[in-house]
């Protein structure tokens, strides 16, 4: 049996096109997802300008926290405005410098893109390309299977950081194939459970006494409700929609689904026994 402790991760994704509303954050929403059901505990999302101090303050405030990874999201390219590895090199007071493992990835990508477009060109390290290359000298690049920009890594006194692309398909493909198993092996046999019942024609505020009563009478389960909003939120009747989900991460021997099936089982009896007034 693999030991099992709860392991933090705090995400930030930096990008002014985050905060100003021009992208969807999806890599937030993403990696949430995907840390979550591995059994880890995502305890902050935070998003900051491409700023070097900003990118390289929020991580030492992170740092100060302790958790056991950090996922940094974007930055990484080739552009002017590409500055996490620099707020990196701040953060971690370390030089940039160029990694040659990093710069034979770039070449080798740059040349697979030549190659699979059938181009008569030669491939040039030119400032651009080479500045994907240039890494703190306290991390190491990963292999990226979709782009041309490495992922990073740093290890620093007991937290790793892990610095992916903001191409979507580059860091899912990043963290699939190089921090997914090790999330999976950190947290052990602590697994991740959830299940979500729906409640029509009943008011949340009729609700919330119900799920702190359920959640008060079972330790370690976590009952949300989330309304409805546009088309489906209203039937014809003006009558609310509600998903009511339930969660909790705990080791497998505990089994946590057989807790949380109880708790549904007992919320659901409540409301019954409320008779969903509107």
């Amino acid at each position: 049996m693999r030991s099992t402790m709860i392991i933090d991760v705090e995400i930030i994704c930096i990008g002014n096109e985050l905060l100003i509303g021009k992208t969807l954050n999806t890599n937030a929403h993403w990696l949430g997802r995907q840390a979550t059901i591995l059994g880890a505990n995502v305890k902050r999302i935070t998003v900051v300008q491409d700023i070097v101090d900003e990118i390289a303050g929020i991580i030492c405030e992170v740092i100060r926290r302790k958790p056991q990874y950090i996922i940094v999201t974007g930055g990484l390219g080739p552009t002017f405005d590409d500055k996490t590895l620099e707020g990196i090199a701040k953060a971690l007071n370390c030089k940039l410098q160029v990694n040659q493992k990093a710069l034979a990835m770039v070449k080798e990508k740059c040349e697979e893109y030549v190659r699979k477009r059938h181009l008569q060109i030669p491939v040039e390290l030119t400032p651009a390309r080479v500045k994907m290359a240039m890494l703190p000298d306290k991390a190491e690049p990963i292999c990226n299977p979709i782009g041309s920009a490495p992922g990073v890594r740093a290890d620093i006194d007991g937290t790793v950081l892990f610095a992916l692309p903001g191409v979507p398909s580059e860091m899912e493909a990043i963290f699939m194939d190089s921090i997914s198993s090790l999330l999976s092996q950190a947290v052990g046999d602590r697994v991740f459970v959830e299940e979500s019942m729906f409640v029509d024609n009943m008011a949340e505020s009729y609700l919330a006494p119900l799920i702190d009563k359920v959640m008060a009478a079972n330790e370690g389960v976590y009952i949300k409700s989330h309304v409805f909003t546009g088309d489906y939120s209203m039937s014809v009747e003006n009558k609310p929609h509600i998903e009511v989900h339930l969660t909790a991460s705990a080791k497998a021997k505990e089994h946590p689904k057989m807790k949380l099936l109880k708790a549904k089982d007992e919320l659901s009896k409540l409301i019954e026994a409320v008779g969903q007034p509107t």
